[in-house]
């Protein structure tokens, strides 16, 4: 690994001088080793770990919500996308039990195909 270059500075906490890796920018604060380590800044990464944690939400503000008819049970119901016409909406409870596989007949129609499927082979 090569040695980094470095620059004479003032440490802008404490005023004494020091040498960081980097060429110190007016008006950028520049911090001595001993500062540096007292003062760390968080880390974000750019919001990567927040992506891939399912529990946990953007920080958005409010969402628009725009009004639908569940296809389903055919109650009025709130969704946070624009319907688009000629695709089917479900309404929060329809949507999470057809995510499950609990409609009605749902488990039947699984097993219809791939009794098809397999009959081909």
């Amino acid at each position: 690994m090569e040695d980094r270059e470095m620059h004479k500075a003032v440490c802008s906490d404490c005023g004494a001088e020091c040498e960081v890796p980097f060429k110190p920018e007016k008006g950028k604060p520049v911090r001595c080793q001993d500062c540096f380590r007292k003062n760390r800044p968080q880390r974000s990464f750019g919001g990567r770990n927040q992506r891939f944690d399912r529990n946990r939400r953007f920080d958005r503000g409010p969402r628009e919500m725009h009004k639908a008819t569940c296809a389903k049970c055919k109650k009025e119901c709130e969704v946070p996308f624009k319907p688009t016409e000629g695709r089917d909406v479900f309404c929060q409870d329809c949507f999470e039990k057809q995510k499950q596989g609990n409609f009605e007949g749902s488990k039947e129609s699984k097993e219809d195909n791939s009794n098809e499927s397999n009959e081909e082979f």
